[in-house]
């Protein structure tokens, strides 16, 4: 399995720096990545000489920036996310609210297509679990962060088991924003009533 990074540093999917890269190319080969997916390519047949000719670059340039494809495809995913959320620390409700409705803001067209292009492979393909978990693995730790933040101060249980509270946090987001599960639960108000009824059983 190959282990891949989101940061924008070095890490093992990335290159060394060397000369000053052009944050231009970037960019157009990240957007080209994503283009091809909401096309409806599958994550297997992208090549990177696909991705080069839509992004307007040479493979060298592509290969200079990510070690391989499965890196290349993390950062993409990443990036169609956008940036981490920095939680303000005031409460956890606050925010969890806040973790829940960014993750709501991300309904656009472009996003949806990808997404669905990506799930039956990430059910099929280990490679593409690891693009999937190395991409959201990094707003995880943004909400463990909270919730350990929570446990420290008092606001949620001792004994709370933040994996699985993770898990209750975000099933329902992803089955609302993805396959729009429950057509009668409302928009107006969804973060809001969906993290009071888990603070019901998380509060201290």
């Amino acid at each position: 399995m190959t282990t891949v990074s989101v940061d924008a540093g070095t890490g093992p999917g990335r290159k060394a720096p060397g000369r000053p890269r052009d944050a231009r190319a970037d960019e157009a080969i990240l957007e080209a990545v994503t283009a091809l997916l909401a096309e409806g390519q599958s994550a297997d047949a992208i090549s990177i000489e696909a991705v080069a000719a839509k992004a307007g670059v040479g493979k060298a340039t592509i290969y200079r920036r990510w070690a391989n494809k499965v890196a290349l495809l993390t950062d993409a995913v990443a990036r169609m996310k956008g940036p981490l959320p920095v939680p303000e620390g005031k409460s956890v409700r606050d925010d969890l609210v806040m973790l829940v409705m960014q993750g709501r803001q991300k309904r656009m067209e472009q996003y949806s297509k990808v997404t669905a292009c990506l799930l039956p492979e990430m059910v099929r393909s280990a490679e593409m679990q690891a693009v999937y978990q190395a991409a959201t693995e990094p707003r995880r730790e943004v909400m463990r962060q909270v919730l350990r933040r929570g446990i420290e101060t008092g606001e949620l249980r001792a004994d709370l088991d933040i994996e699985l509270t993770l898990l209750m946090i975000s099933g329902p987001s992803i089955a609302q924003n993805m396959l729009h599960w429950n057509p009668n639960v409302p928009e107006e108000g969804y973060a809001e009533k969906l993290v009071d009824a888990l603070l019901r059983g998380m509060a201290a």
